[in-house]
């Protein structure tokens, strides 16, 4: 019954604050105003991830005194979510030039494998040395909450994916260690998430912005070095959960690189940018990625997290159906006038 009342509860604060986020973002003349590189079309207010960073990291401190976060999870979680966070509000607010994003995306990560440590995930059956682990952990973990702002540019798009992603990890805890109650902080993050997406579900009212969606990016990958410390087939289970936006976005930087693009401008080059403009709406895009998730992905990580498969080629295998859709809309190729 507590924990029910503290999910409920979540998803109630998260509307609120999200509306009341929405009045100072138009108070403020804090606007996402459309270019040509957008997909929207109409001055939206961002920032209103803040809700889902203020609801979760306020819970934290909560699920340690239930005994279901330890004190390092509990400062990965604070404080590498509350640095991400921060820096992208600033950044909403005024522009933080890049290299001192990326500073502090590094500092952010390097501060929560300091406190989970890097769990031993072996590759081809065989260990990683501590010091090629740590360096691979950090730039995971700046890859994904980068990824996860590259991916935030549809209504509801990085919403449902972070739902879809924590209910997964959650179910993957509740069905393989029955009882260990990791799978709350997921269900509470999930919660919160869904309390923005009354607000952001297309059309959106309000944006995450980049706190917010740095946070979400952060967070999951935190979550992800937990599950791996649970059992190292776990961390394959969540790379899979993730697939669509690490296919997406890995796909098309590679793609823009190798044009010899500027891979830091923005730009609408992903697939599901791609996809949005083809079906001239955001909402079918965003529920397609709904239904990948839950009819492709999530079965077949829960196969991985189950031993039923190799965790690598588990994950292989269900990037495939991601790869062709990226290369079907053309991910990452050079935009012609339309």
């Amino acid at each position: 019954m507590i924990m029910l009342m503290l999910l409920l509860s979540a998803f109630f604060i998260a509307v609120v604050l999200t509306g009341i986020l929405r009045r100072y973002a138009l108070a403020s003349s804090l606007l996402d105003i459309p270019n040509d590189r957008s997909s929207h079309h109409i001055p939206t207010p961002r920032g209103g991830g803040l809700a889902i960073v203020g609801v979760f990291l306020a819970s934290a401190p909560v699920f340690f005194g239930l005994d279901i976060l330890t004190l390092n999870e509990l400062w990965a979680f604070l404080g590498a979510g509350a640095l991400v966070a921060l820096v992208g509000f600033i950044d909403d607010r005024q522009h933080v030039p890049v290299h001192l994003r990326l500073l502090a995306h590094l500092f952010a990560s390097a501060w929560a494998l300091f406190w989970l440590g890097v769990p031993p995930i072996p590759l081809f059956d065989s260990p990683l040395s501590s010091g090629i682990a740590s360096l691979l952990g950090i730039f995971y973990l700046v890859w994904l909450l980068n990824l996860y702002n590259f991916m935030d540019g549809i209504d509801g798009f990085a919403g449902i994916e972070a739902i879809c992603v924590c209910f997964g990890g959650g179910l993957l805890y509740g069905l393989v260690l029955d009882g260990n109650g990791h799978y709350w902080p997921l269900f509470l993050l999930a919660m919160a998430v869904a309390g923005f997406l009354c607000w952001n579900f297309p059309p959106a009212k309000i944006f995450l912005g980049d706190g917010g969606s740095g946070f979400l990016g952060i967070v999951l990958g935190i979550f992800s070095l937990q599950a791996a410390w649970c059992s190292p087939q776990f961390f394959w289970s969540w790379l899979i959960l993730l697939g669509v936006f690490i296919v997406d976005a890995t796909w098309t930087l590679l793609h823009r690189l190798y044009q010899g693009e500027k891979v830091y401008q923005a730009h609408r080059s992903h697939a599901y940018q791609k996809a949005a403009r083809r079906y001239g709406a955001h909402k079918p895009v965003s529920l397609a990625v709904a239904m990948i998730n839950v009819f492709w992905l999530l079965p077949m990580a829960l196969w991985v997290g189950m031993g039923g498969i190799n965790g690598l080629f588990g994950m292989l295998l269900s990037y495939v159906p991601l790869f062709i859709l990226a290369v079907i809309f053309k991910a990452g190729a050079k935009e012609v006038a339309e």
